[in-house]
């Protein structure tokens, strides 16, 4: 295998998608080594350990996120009902061509409880997705209830991504897209 030199973001890029594949475990640092054409420790280079590593990921995604599928909820020029379905197609997108599920839900029940840091990242990832639904909602339904469905549709969506990946194909998770588009039909 030929090293190369190669820059972070690759590295998490790589990193994301083995973690999503193989869970953080069952990733080891030599494995990421080797889909980056890196040797192991040429890895520490760039990142002082696995977990640091693995929180930058949650971060790359998170950020991601914020920027192309939560903004929507924010904007001003778009309705309820726009707001809704542009933000579900978009995380229909992002996760129909994303092998592995959801690397921050795979994560929240893999390691979680033993990785305050990375817990700390992942529930912070969760409270975004819920508020940008909930102001999505709040308009036509009301805060309470709007907070409430918002943790509803999280929830379903995380179970119908995780059914996709069981069964291998994504009946589920479009049928619980179709769900969420229609509450304001």
């Amino acid at each position: 295998m030929p090293v190369i030199k190669t820059d972070r973001e690759s590295i998490i890029q790589k990193s994301i998608n083995l973690f999503k594949v193989h869970g953080y475990y069952s990733t080891t640092m030599a494995a990421i080594g080797e889909a980056c054409g890196l040797i192991k420790g040429s890895i520490y280079h760039h990142f002082k350990s696995k977990e640091e590593l693995a929180l930058e990921c949650l971060k790359y995604i998170h950020e991601y996120f914020n920027r192309e599928i939560f903004s929507i909820a924010y904007s001003n020029q778009l309705t309820s009902k726009e707001k809704l379905s542009l933000f579900t197609g978009k995380v229909e997108d992002y996760f129909m061509n994303s092998e592995g599920g959801c690397l921050l839900g795979n994560f929240a029940l893999e390691i979680s409880n033993n990785i305050p840091l990375l817990k700390d990242e992942i529930v912070k990832y969760f409270q975004n997705w819920e508020n940008a639904i909930s102001q999505i909602l709040e308009p036509e339904i009301g805060e309470e209830q709007a907070k409430e469905k918002a943790m509803q549709i999280v929830s379903a969506t995380q179970g119908s991504i995780m059914l996709m990946r069981l069964y291998g194909n994504s009946d589920a998770f479009k049928i619980q897209n179709r769900a969420i588009i229609n509450l304001l039909s």
